[in-house]
């Protein structure tokens, strides 16, 4: 789990959500060009006396490319939803946030931001010196300007 206070600079907990988008697979647990080689080696085996049509063989490398399109859009959001939701709680940092407890509201400063697996969570200052940690920024009913 790692932490940032109020002196502890954000980019480096984007490096996570970077290193994501690095690594782009298909659906297929592969990689495009293993899926290309793997084309490639059912062209090299096909039988002559029935080739696969040209048009079939288009469509099925256009698949593939879509396929591998779309996973690296989906890793490049990911990326984007993480780095939106970590600067949404250094935003939170210094201020009074409320938290809605049972019947009754807690209100705090936040002092910190934990990741528990790329999930920021809030640690707050109660105005009777208690600190809580670990609360989600899901949790946060209302967020006003420090005391």
């Amino acid at each position: 789990m790692q932490a940032i206070s109020a002196t502890t600079p954000v980019a480096a907990t984007t490096a996570d959500a970077a290193s994501t988008s690095n690594s782009a697979t298909s659906a297929f647990g592969l990689s495009f060009e293993s899926l290309l080689k793997i084309v490639l080696t059912q062209l090299t085996y096909q039988d002559p006396l029935k080739p696969v049509d040209n048009f079939e063989f288009v469509s099925q490398l256009a698949q593939f490319s879509q396929i591998q399109l779309g996973q690296t859009t989906n890793d490049k959001l990911g990326a984007l939803v993480s780095a939106q939701s970590t600067m949404q709680a250094a935003g939170l940092l210094g201020r009074t946030v409320d938290i809605p407890s049972g019947a009754a509201v807690i209100s705090g400063t936040v002092t910190a931001i934990s990741f528990d697996n790329g999930d920021p969570q809030i640690t707050i200052k109660t105005g009777d010196g208690q600190t809580i940690s670990g609360l989600s920024l899901a949790a946060v009913s209302q967020i006003r300007e420090g005391n």
